[in-house]
C-alpha cells in the first residue's frame, strides 16, 4: 500500500498523479454528498471515512490501481452479486485505470454505508 505523508485529503490529491486527480477528486465528492455525519480524515496515510471513530470507507491510489475501501462486511454482503464481476481483495475494490471507476457502484455502496451503522471489519 503506498502511505502519504499529507496532513489532510487537499494535500493528498495534490500530491497524487495527474491522471488520476480527476478520478480521486470525484470519489471523494460523492464520500462528502453520500456520507453525512461521517468525519473525513486522514488515517494510514489515506483518505478516510469515520463515523463515530470507525473506519469504514477509504480510497487511495496505490501503485497499480485505484483502491476503494469496503470495511463494512455487510455492505460487502449486501452487494455480492454486483461486486462479483469486479477485481475486489476482502475489503478493497481496485481500479486498475481512473477511467474504469464505476462511480455508480460506489455511489450505491456509499449510500448502503451510510444507511445504518454497522460492524467494520
Amino acid at each position: 500500500m503506498v502511505h502519504s505523508a499529507a496532513q489532510d485529503v487537499d494535500a493528498y490529491l495534490a500530491e497524487v498523479p495527474e491522471e488520476r486527480r480527476d478520478a480521486l477528486t470525484r470519489l471523494r465528492r460523492l464520500c462528502q454528498a453520500e456520507l453525512k455525519g461521517f468525519d473525513e480524515v486522514m488515517a494510514y496515510g489515506m483518505p478516510t471515512y469515520q463515523r463515530g471513530g470507525a473506519a469504514e470507507i477509504a480510497f487511495a491510489s496505490q501503485k497499480q490501481y485505484i483502491s476503494f475501501y469496503l470495511m463494512r462486511s455487510d455492505v460487502r454482503e449486501a452487494f455480492e452479486e454486483r461486486l462479483a464481476g469486479q477485481d475486489m481483495g476482502k475489503g478493497c475494490l481496485r481500479f486498475r485505470k481512473p477511467e474504469s471507476v464505476d462511480f455508480e457502484l460506489v455511489r450505491d455502496l456509499l449510500r448502503a454505508t451510510a444507511a445504518a451503522p454497522g460492524e467494520v471489519c
